[in-house]
């Protein structure tokens, strides 16, 4: 039975006055599960706190829209109190404890993609909030929590009544909450849209990537990422990940077509997508997308943390590299064809500007 590659908006899973917490369910779209993928986000309105958690799976967090804080607190370290904003990825790997607020009249909205192959359910995400209704504190016994933690009774059941939200609270504005530090970004956060390109093609696009070189804590989460803007009607190149990585990917604005081509040389997607949807490209089949008049820009997951791709178009294509002899064989056709196929795209690369 093929899998269903269809791209897929998130749904709503809880939520109340401080914000809400989004998901793609893996029965809704089957490679989550397949590729051990999990994918959510998170919107916060104006004193809305998500609680500090853990997770069962490695994450990168992408900041879609907004500004706010994010508490991290990485296994025997200390917390860390982190600036964020639009365009900021932030590397999570496993044990991290975090919490996310917004102070701003403006919703923050965080995108997280990440591996659940070690996760309570494949294709999903599961927290484990530390306060809160659902919160580790409520499991134990009044007994364990006082033993535990030196607390008479009696606070101890201050603790676990006063904890009414589940997963986000909104905050009275007279709370103060801790004031974020621009050096706790450090190592810990980049700013894809500010980074310096990786790749710039006039009238085609650019890249940023994010890898070990620029966030080192990526490779403890074991994921790379990118963010890729292609201007209108500019094509991103045929291409597949040759070290047998799965794409992640996010449309954060814009539209365009999609088309992905697997085994025995079937296309398996063609689709115009939009901001919002999610699609998932299996291991070694080749994609190509096509920007509508306006552009169109997305934010990638690669499943590992140094992604290698190689591009069957342009100047760097596999088809240049080989040699003439053999792709006249290949495609059984004259010297002539042969040399109009190598002659063209010989100095474009990646991103190809729509002919005028």
């Amino acid at each position: 039975m093929e899998i269903d590659l269809t791209p897929k908006l998130s749904q709503k899973v809880y939520g109340g006055d401080g914000g809400s917490y989004h998901a793609w369910c893996p029965n809704e779209l089957p490679m989550l599960k397949e590729g051990n993928i999990g994918a959510a986000k998170l919107a916060l309105e104006k004193n809305g706190l998500a609680l500090p958690h853990y997770s069962d799976s490695a994450k990168v967090a992408y900041v879609l829209h907004g500004n706010g804080v994010a508490g991290i607190v990485l296994p025997e370290k200390e917390e860390k109190v982190l600036p964020i904003k639009k365009g900021d990825a932030i590397a999570l790997p496993f044990g991290v404890v975090t919490w996310w607020y917004n102070k701003e009249d403006t919703e923050l909205v965080v995108l997280f993609l990440g591996d659940t192959s070690k996760a309570h359910k494949s294709g999903s995400f599961t927290n484990f909030y530390l306060t809160g209704t659902n919160g580790i504190f409520t499991g134990f016994s009044t007994e364990f929590v006082s033993r535990a933690w030196d607390l008479d009774e009696a606070t101890v059941k201050t603790l676990v009544t006063k904890q009414t939200g589940t997963g986000i609270v909104k905050l009275d504005g007279s709370i103060k909450m801790p004031e974020p530090k621009k050096e706790h970004r450090e190592g810990m956060a980049l700013n894809c849209e500010e980074a310096p390109l990786d790749v710039d093609i006039k009238g085609g696009g650019c890249v940023v990537v994010l890898n070990t070189k620029n966030l080192p804590l990526v490779g403890e989460v074991g994921l790379g990422a990118d963010l890729v803007r292609i201007y209108g009607k500019s094509m991103c190149s045929p291409g597949f990940s040759c070290d047998s990585a799965l794409q992640v990917t996010y449309i954060l604005k814009g539209s365009g077509r999609v088309q992905v081509v697997g085994v025995d040389g079937k296309r398996k997607l063609e689709i115009t997508v939009k901001a919002g949807n999610l699609f998932i490209v299996p291991r070694f089949f080749v994609v190509s997308k096509i920007a509508d008049d306006t552009g169109m820009q997305w934010f990638s997951i690669i499943s590992t943390p140094d992604p290698i791709f190689t591009h069957l178009a342009g100047r760097t294509s596999v088809w240049k590299a080989l040699s003439p002899e053999v792709l006249q064989a290949a495609f059984n056709v004259t010297p002539e064809v042969e040399n109009q196929f190598r002659s063209k795209r010989t100095s474009d690369a990646i991103f190809f500007a729509p002919s005028n």
